[in-house]
């Protein structure tokens, strides 16, 4: 009993670690992480219209819901109370599924649902890599 407890301990913090270095590798470069907390709540906004949004492919809608859930969630693979690395990652989980739905649903649809300013959405093109 105490071995498979130690076992599924492990298999967590092993989990959680492989989750923590995909974050690390999927982050914006440079001063793109702190564009990407700047906007997150326009990004928030803009996630929940397209995630409503019945024309885009069901795979994108479903990836955005999955995605407004985790952020809803109390629960964070980095806590909130430690500072600046807290909230990255919900902006890095954020940008990485936005660099897939801007791929799979287009430039346009996101720009339809931008509740933000023209600079905000060229923020946004610079976070997902669309030139």
């Amino acid at each position: 009993m105490t071995r498979a407890l130690v076992g599924i301990a492990v298999a967590v913090v092993v989990t959680w670690l492989i989750l923590v270095a995909a974050l690390a590798i999927g982050r914006p470069r440079g001063g793109l992480l702190k564009e990407a907390l700047r906007l997150l709540p326009d990004l928030l906004r803009l996630l929940s219209r397209l995630a409503a949004d019945r024309d885009l492919p069901r795979g994108v809608r479903v990836r955005l819901a999955l995605l407004l859930g985790y952020l809803a969630l109390p629960i964070d693979l980095i806590p909130d109370f430690i500072p600046i690395l807290g909230y990255a990652d919900d902006a890095i989980l954020v940008v990485i599924v936005l660099r897939g739905t801007v791929r799979r649903a287009g430039l346009p649809a996101v720009r339809r649902h931008w509740p933000g300013t023209d600079d905000g959405f060229a923020a946004l093109l610079r976070l997902t890599g669309v030139r």
